[in-house]
């Protein structure tokens, strides 16, 4: 099942999305929430009752409305580096022990075909195509064997990164988090179709041009590690996200660097997931304001 957020005559609610249209599942049972995260804590009651609606929903044309961020405000956005054998030695780094873990901030958040900014501060804008995957049950000290049991589904993402930044700072949630840099979906593809989430070729292109081409088996820790590992330390939620490292192929990794430029269109595919698409443009002017 490939669960949604979506708006559509200014309501953002959640859907099923089947082929190209989209079943607006709380049209027909109001009960249901229209927030992707509350309808998550409901757990197996909740797909339950999303599997009655779907019966009568009706169904609108996908290119009728708007797809957001499947999960819009995750508890957690938590991301993982270095976590691609190759991308360690395009990058010229060490290969970490433990997983090399940061926060992503909810407002870098976008929609799966939303713009990206090229920001005002850096011209270093760069992709990096991840899979990532949604908590669906509260959990705390996971044992690997049982870690893929608390996963809702999968997402694909691009964890765009400010170069510049990332030598500015020793760490590194500012250049990972400016605003719009954490564009993700296309909606939430559940667990039970995901047979082995370490078996998904993933690609990312710039104006058609592939960049990256790799698959998640070649991830040093899998899902499975990083849920164990992650919850060693933090409740996991239903709702939070964790993106899990990207591949090869990244504009940082060729000489001369190939950053991200206004015009620039990047799409990232996970087979079998759907892919994201963003257009990247340079910052506009109205992002500078203080309110009050």
């Amino acid at each position: 099942m490939k669960l949604a957020t979506f708006t559509e005559g200014g309501r953002t609610r959640i859907g099923v999305v089947e082929d190209a249209r989209i079943a607006d599942v709380t049209a027909a049972d109001p009960s249901l929430p229209a927030d992707m995260t509350a309808f998550l804590k409901l757990g197996t009651a909740g797909r339950a009752a999303l599997e009655r609606a779907l019966t009568s929903a009706p169904r609108r044309p996908l290119a009728e409305v708007r797809l957001e961020a499947p999960v819009p405000h995750p508890g957690k956005f938590l991301a993982v580096g270095l976590n691609f054998a190759d991308h360690i030695k395009e990058l010229g780094a060490a290969t970490p022990r433990f997983p090399s873990t940061f926060a992503k901030m909810e407002s870098c958040i976008a929609g799966p075909y939303d713009p990206v900014h090229r920001p005002r501060v850096s011209d270093s804008l760069d992709y990096e195509g991840e899979l990532g995957l949604v908590i669906g049950r509260r959990c705390r000290h996971v044992p690997r064997e049982r870690a893929l049991e608390v996963v809702a589904g999968y997402v694909v993402v691009n964890d765009l990164t400010v170069r510049e930044w990332v030598e500015l700072t020793p760490q590194v949630v500012i250049p990972k988090s400016f605003d719009t840099h954490g564009p993700f979906g296309p909606w939430l593809t559940t667990a039970d179709e995901v047979p082995d989430p370490q078996a998904l070729a993933i690609r990312t292109s710039v104006n058609g041009e592939i960049r990256q081409n790799s698959s998640t088996a070649e991830m040093i820790f899998g899902c499975a590690d990083l849920i164990a590992l992650l919850s060693q330390g933090l409740t996991l939620e239903p709702g939070d996200v964790i993106t899990t490292g990207t591949p090869p192929g990244v504009g940082e990794g060729f000489t001369p660097k190939r950053y991200l430029r206004p015009g620039d269109v990047v799409r990232v595919e996970i087979d079998g997931l759907g892919h994201i698409e963003n257009r990247v443009v340079a910052e506009p002017d109205d992002t500078a304001f203080i309110d009050g």
